[in-house]
């Protein structure tokens, strides 16, 4: 669905050349849900642009659904459909008749959009809303409408660009429960740019992960996590003599990092680890006054490739 080779993007800043995107290598087959992960500035948006037809890459070459998006982005176009994180509809015509206006903008027949505006809404639940102004939508309400705009075309493939940033927690779930449906029911390929980690860890069955314009990783949410980061032991001791005694046998067994009484071990399998250490650390006289294991997050998945933390890598560019 997805074959790019090189792909590469750059701009002119102050009279000098920044690459955005530096040869991006990606496959994506029909009927994936692939997160594609970065902080921003890392050229997630751009890598969008550049595979829906939207920006010309410098150099690479890219086929989505089956067309080449320099030699025809107009079938490219015509195959897909893009939410960017920009509002789609205007705010001069009803919903449904926002719909049917895209609709009839793709070549469908009137009587075809019409029927294919109200197959969508009925399934993103938009029908209550028919007669609505988009103007006076909630910010999921309007996200909704948004990927029904992406979708009155019935695409083959469809990009998300940040589909739920800007909305509550309870939105957000809203709108990842449309999603999922809409690949449930069609077998629908997407293809979503987020930064919320969580997400992308429970619903993706995909994780790409782009940092400085280059793919640093890309495999599911449980190799990322099983291979570049391992699981985590975390014991606080009574005292900072202690802590160090922990941090020295923790070495032993894996990565172990000391901040203040607090040591931390990364290790495969963590809860099976944890009993051997505490005994261990019973033997050596240390009193340990809190202690747990955790699986990994894709955060810390980000954090062991780049050496810092995704979160960060957003305020910092914030």
């Amino acid at each position: 669905m997805i074959h790019a080779r090189g792909l590469t993007r750059r701009f002119k800043v102050k009279k000098e050349s920044v690459e955005a995107v530096r040869g991006l290598d990606l496959d994506v087959e029909r009927g994936q849900l692939v997160a594609f992960l970065g902080p921003n500035g890392a050229g997630k948006s751009t890598s969008l642009r550049m595979l829906t037809s939207l920006l010309p890459p410098t150099s690479g070459t890219a086929t989505v659904a089956g067309h080449d998006v320099v030699g025809d982005p107009a079938a490219v176009r015509a195959r897909i459909g893009y939410v960017g994180q920009k509002n789609s509809a205007g705010e001069n015509f009803r919903v449904r008749d926002e719909l049917v206006t895209q609709g009839r903008c793709y070549g469908l027949g009137r009587a075809e959009a019409g029927r294919r505006a109200d197959e969508i809404m009925e399934l993103l639940d938009l029908t209550p809303l028919a007669k609505r102004n988009p103007g006076t939508l909630s910010g999921g309400q309007r996200r909704r409408l948004d990927i029904a705009m992406g979708l009155i075309h019935r695409p083959e493939l469809l990009f998300l660009d940040e589909p739920s940033t800007g909305l509550d927690p309870q939105s957000r779930a809203n709108i990842w429960e449309h999603v999922l449906r809409l690949r449930e029911q069609h077998g629908t390929t997407l293809f979503l740019t987020t930064h919320y980690l969580e997400e992308a860890d429970t619903m993706a069955e995909r994780v790409v992960i782009i940092d400085h314009g280059r793919i640093i990783a890309d495999g599911t949410a449980e190799e990322l996590k099983s291979d570049l980061a391992g699981d985590r032991i975390t014991v606080v001791a009574e005292d900072a003599a202690g802590a160090a005694v922990a941090a020295e046998i923790g070495s032993r067994l894996g990565e172990a990092s000391l901040e203040g009484t607090t040591v931390r071990v990364r290790m495969p399998n963590a809860t099976t680890a944890l009993p051997g250490y505490l005994r261990a650390l019973d033997a050596d006289g240390v009193k340990v006054t809190a202690a747990e294991t955790a699986r990994p997050t894709l955060d810390d998945v980000f954090l062991g490739l780049t050496g810092r933390s995704l979160r960060e890598s957003e305020k910092e560019t914030a």
